[in-house]
């Protein structure tokens, strides 16, 4: 799987969604970048685990022609970091409302260590006939736990297309960050019930973000009412990297 760029000398936007999510809530981002004459692709994160679903996004990397900038939402933050490890045409990072974990670090572990987050509490589990479990969040509170900001026919649907992400994949650990030697960004809400602000504040400054932009009032998906923020939050990546 992979995208062929043609002409265009921009890098290829690549967007990773997390969990409880899909790739279509990329769609208010991917129609600004296609207008901007960026190639663009969202990925299906199959949120199976970490070393499963970061090889998954490094053989779609391979397949891309030219340079690379590689967003990631939620826990797509953790498969971006990781596949881009060692990838020379991968020239940014977006974190979006998303974890920049350290080797050894998981889902789990960064949600916690900081008071705010209310993501457990909202769970409904689905056993796996071959052992372990798929986690969703329950449709009568996925809006206020997940897209607060958004409006509610969009929670709606989002509420139903949600796909789950394995349990054993928020206990997975990192392997060795792509954020130590990649130049990266980040964007979050301040107002998120996935992962309290504080842990974003502080991976966002252990990355050495170039820019980071926290946006009063926004929720975990932040990316839906607060698309033209992150358009131009890669935009300036873009911007910077092409002129590396």
């Amino acid at each position: 799987m992979g995208i062929t760029k043609g002409n265009s000398a921009k890098p290829t936007i690549v967007l990773v969604h997390g969990a409880f999510a899909e790739s279509s809530s990329w769609n208010s981002v991917i129609a600004p970048l296609i207008d901007d004459d960026f190639p663009v692709l969202a990925v299906a994160n199959p949120l199976r685990g970490v070393a499963h679903d970061s090889d998954y996004l490094r053989q779609v990397l391979a397949g891309i022609e030219g340079d690379i900038i590689c967003v990631g939402h939620s826990y797509g933050g953790f498969v971006t970091s990781n596949a881009a490890t060692d990838n020379g045409r991968v020239k940014a990072l977006v974190f979006v409302g998303a974890f920049a974990p350290d080797e050894g670090e998981s889902a789990a572990q960064l949600a916690g260590q900081y008071e705010g987050g209310t993501l457990g509490e909202t769970l409904e589990t689905v056993a796996l006939s071959g052992g372990g479990t798929d986690l969703y969040i329950r449709q009568s509170v996925y809006r206020s736990q997940f897209a607060a900001d958004s409006p509610e026919a969009d929670t709606a649907v989002m509420s139903v297309t949600q796909r789950p992400i394995t349990e054993a994949a928020l206990n997975e650990a990192s392997g060795s960050p792509a954020w130590r030697t990649i130049p990266s960004w980040f964007i979050f809400g301040d107002a998120d019930k996935n992962i309290p602000v504080a842990a974003h504040r502080f991976m966002a400054k252990r990355a050495g973000s170039r820019r980071t932009v926290e946006l009063a009032g926004g929720s975990h998906t932040v990316a839906i009412p607060e698309a033209p923020a992150l358009v131009d939050l890669i935009r300036e990546a873009a911007d910077e990297v092409q002129g590396v």
